[in-house]
């Protein structure tokens, strides 16, 4: 449950290190995200000489989360921290060419299959 303000890791090789939400995007009334959402949010810190840099303003997609998710099965998964992997624009590419650690096979699922591609694991 990502909601604004919520600070996720970014677990990409862009040159971000922390992100902050401010909008969970798929409606006016969208109050919170779960995994395979897309967020709006800003970069708070930030490897010096990267592709993004402090306080640029990024789409990025959810790929952990630390609030149970419910799955189609009636299993539930959950996860050590909330993370993020940085998109390309308005597209469902990520901007980086590195993803690390674990990811629910639900990624692959909403139709990110190149992100999911780059995962060491898929749960």
């Amino acid at each position: 449950m990502i909601q604004p303000r919520t600070m996720l890791k970014v677990v990409d090789n862009t040159g971000a290190k922390i992100l902050q939400c401010f909008r969970a995007l798929g409606g006016s009334k969208r109050k919170y995200a779960q995994i395979g959402d897309v967020i709006v949010g800003t970069v708070k810190e930030a490897e010096p000489r990267r592709a993004v840099k402090k306080h640029d303003v990024v789409r990025a997609l959810i790929v952990r989360q630390r609030k149970n998710f419910r799955r189609s099965d009636g299993t539930y998964i959950r996860f050590d921290d909330n993370a993020c992997v940085i998109l390309e624009g308005k597209t469902k590419e990520p901007k980086g060419g590195r993803v690390l650690g674990p990811m629910p096979r639900e990624i692959k699922e909403k139709g990110f299959e190149k992100i999911a591609a780059l995962a060491e694991e898929l749960i």
